[in-house]
Order: C-alpha cells, then sequence, then structure tokens
C-alpha cells in the first residue's frame, strides 16, 4: 500500500442555521418525530474504535478521520467498534436496545434449481430487499440513526444516489432527524421523489470528489453524523453504523446452517466487511468451527487490481450500469474481509450480470444488476475451482430491481 493524499476541500458558506440543534426548525420540513420515544442504550462494553491494522484504541466520535497512526505510516485505515469482552453476547453491538424500523431477519432463500444449474451442493439467497427500505442500508442506517439519537446530533450526512439515501431519508425522518444528500447529476427519480417527499435536503454534484466534500464539511459542524465515506483515499461509512451489518452472519447460521461461502456485491466493502465481522465475533465466541470464504463481486477491477499488485489507496475507475456498486475507490475494510476468510475479488461484466438476472427472474427473483452479478460470480469460481461441487453458497441480494435504473433491461 502506497501513501495518496487526502481530499482537502472548504466550502465558502456555512450549512444553513448550522447552530439549529431541534428538528422542528423553521428552515427544514417537519419531521414525523416518531422516535424520540426510544433512548438508545450505549453498550457498557462499547470501549471505543480501535485500528483495523495496528488496533490503536480511540474514542467514540460523530466523525470518522482513520487511524492517525497509520496515516503518519502512509497508510489509510478505518477504525472499528471495540468491545470489552463478557462472554455473554456472541455478536456485540454498540447498542441494545438501538433504533429500529424492523430491519433485519431477512429472509434466506432455498433455490435448489439454481443450485443443481450451477453445481453446488446448496444454494441460498439472503434476500435484504425484505428490509423497510428495500435494501440491506437500513441495518447500517439503524445504527447510525442510534448513534445520532445518543450523541444529540441533529442531522444525517451522506453521499449517495441510491439504496443508502433512501434509507437515510427514511429513518431520519422518522427519528426525527434532518437528512441532507450529497448526490450525483441525474439522480433516478424514483429515488429523489422519496428523498423529497421525505423533506431530505439534496445537493447536486459531478462526481464523488464533490459529494465526499460537502459531507466533509457538513461533519465539522457539531450535530452532523456523516453516515458514509467522505476521505479520499476512502475509508468507508461510519464505523459503528457498519456494526449494522454483523446480525446478516447468526442469522444466516441460524436459518440455513453456517456456509462456505459468501458472495456479496461490493462497493467500498461496508457490507462485506461488517459480514466478516459478524462471522469473526461468532467463531471467537465458539459459535462455529471456521469462517466462510467471502468472495467481493465489482463491475469492474479494482480489488482484483490492488490483488494484483496495485495500490490499496489508488484511483480504479471503470462504467458499469450496476449501479449500486460503482465507484473508483478500494478500502481497507474489503480487502480485509477477503484475505481475512481466504475469499477474493470477482469481476462480473454488466453483460455477464443481465444473464444473470434473467435466470433469477425465471426463478421468481427480483434483483438489482449488482445483486444478479453475484449469481454470476458464482459461475467464474465454479469453473476455476474456486467453489467445489459440495459447497453450501450464501448470495447476497442486496435490493431488488424495483428502484434499479438499469431495470428493466434491453431485449435479447
Amino acid at each position: 500500500m502506497t501513501p495518496s493524499p487526502v481530499l482537502d476541500f472548504k466550502f465558502a458558506a456555512l450549512p444553513a442555521n448550522p447552530s439549529a440543534t431541534r428538528p422542528g426548525d423553521p428552515s427544514y420540513p417537519s419531521s414525523s418525530g416518531l422516535a424520540r420515544t426510544l433512548k438508545p442504550v450505549r453498550n457498557p462494553r462499547l470501549q471505543g474504535l480501535q485500528c483495523l491494522r495496528c488496533d490503536a484504541l480511540y474514542p467514540v466520535t460523530l466523525t470518522h478521520s482513520g487511524c492517525p497512526a497509520c496515516k503518519r505510516a502512509g497508510f489509510h485505515v478505518a477504525l472499528r467498534a471495540s468491545y470489552l469482552p463478557d462472554g455473554v453476547d456472541a455478536i456485540p453491538m454498540p447498542y441494545a436496545p438501538g433504533f429500529t424500523l424492523g430491519e433485519g431477519q431477512t429472509p434466506m432463500l432455498e433455490m435448489p434449481e439454481l443450485a443443481r444449474h450451477f453445481d453446488v451442493a446448496r444454494l441460498n439467497l439472503k434476500d435484504e430487499a425484505s428490509n423497510p427500505t428495500g435494501s440491506h442500508k437500513d441495518r447500517m442506517t439503524a445504527v447510525g440513526v442510534a448513534q445520532a439519537l445518543d450523541f444529540g446530533a441533529h442531522t444525517l450526512v451522506l453521499a449517495s444516489s441510491g439504496n443508502a439515501a433512501v434509507s437515510a431519508a427514511h429513518y431520519a425522518w422518522a427519528a426525527g432527524l434532518r437528512c441532507e444528500v450529497a448526490t450525483y447529476e441525474g439522480m433516478p427519480a424514483t429515488y429523489t421523489r422519496q428523498l423529497d417527499a421525505l423533506g431530505a435536503r439534496r445537493y447536486v454534484f459531478a462526481d464523488n470528489a464533490g459529494r465526499w466534500a460537502f459531507v466533509r464539511e457538513r461533519s465539522q459542524y457539531p450535530g452532523y453524523l456523516a453516515l458514509t465515506n467522505y476521505r479520499l483515499p476512502a475509508l468507508g461509512s461510519a464505523p459503528l453504523a457498519i456494526e449494522g451489518y454483523k446480525t446478516i452472519a447468526p442469522e444466516c447460521v441460524a436459518d440455513a446452517g453456517l456456509p462456505d461461502h459468501v458472495v456479496i456485491p461490493t462497493a467500498r466493502g461496508d457490507l462485506a466487511w461488517g459480514i466478516y465481522a459478524g462471522f469473526r465475533d461468532l467463531l471467537a465466541a465458539g459459535r462455529i468451527p471456521r469462517l466462510p470464504r467471502l468472495w467481493l463481486v465489482e463491475p469492474f477491477p479494482r480489488l482484483a487490481r490492488v490483488f494484483a499488485g496495485g495500490a490499496i489507496n489508488g484511483s480504479y475507475p471503470g462504467h458499469t450500469a450496476q449501479f449500486s456498486t460503482a465507484g473508483a475507490t478500494v478500502t481497507y475494510l474489503q480487502w480485509q474481509a477477503a484475505t481475512a476468510t481466504g475469499g477474493g475479488a470477482v469481476v462480473v461484466s454488466d453483460e455477464e450480470a443481465r444473464a444473470a438476472r434473467r435466470l433469477l427472474t425465471a426463478a421468481g427473483v427480483s434483483a438489482e444488476l449488482c445483486a444478479a452479478g453475484g449469481l454470476a460470480a458464482l459461475r467464474q469460481l465454479r469453473e476455476s475451482k474456486a467453489i467445489a461441487a459440495d459447497a453450501h453458497v450464501v448470495l447476497m441480494l442486496t435490493a431488488n430491481a424495483s428502484s434499479d435504473p438499469s431495470w428493466p433491461d434491453p431485449a435479447v
């Protein structure tokens, strides 16, 4: 890994009413106020945030700048939640109770015909489209909202033009928080309608640099929680929020047994690392005998180029219709999730993903294009014998096709 410059950007103007700290401020649409009845209870064993690389421990804050010690050494590494051992909770979480709209406990679909088609012993789809706003992002957003309420924040701010934006807008509205979203030009109307209806403020930028600079600037003001990445080189989303993805691991084991492989659509690796962390916690607690191998699916080579010798902090641009996993960056999070489990990166083209989506549609499953790409990745992994015929495989169905701007696919 080689050092890279950190994005530094300052806006000339302050946010509108940055000192306002309460919902109901006249400059913002009114919120539902549904959730102020629940005060998140912080896990007393949460001792801080710990570096993924050097294990240095830091206090929990609303901002996320990675590990200062590693940064001085030229590495840009995220932090994770760190808990004191108690021997009780196999999967420690930052808040119990936290904030919820009913996310989690999503269906585990058994797909015997597709298992036969791809010549594996078992194939399951973990249907995250069944979450309240239709994607896996709800798990992360729920914990982010709990942290915002715990720390007295008034606004969620994030960079997203898709599922994360919709999730944050819904959860912020329900919690009585504001929501500001830095989006790309041409955000699909199916998303903009929801954000506008929920009172989220949209700010439009031409590229990631502009979006992340906006979120970084907002995060410097009191009362703002930056839910998603705002650093370049990228670090990943808010560390406590990512903990929300850990619950996928015990659900997989409870509903279908311990898989041999988990195939995960990936942009910057929040979901992949959260799933890895969940299985890691189960292993440490003696609940499972081994880690499943995690395969991170990308629409063009990014992590794959890192594994081929490229810099983890490099820029690897590409073009894709797999809207939810686009982007040019790689994070230490996703590198660790793949390497720690003996998995890797799988590059799936849009054409391969569309062919896989036709198979899923025929099987009665609606999938966003990048999620369908997981099925195409399975084909590659079987052909390379990285996945054996006697394996049990779980594919993460991150969202369905209903809000995917690439749907419907062109006729063949």
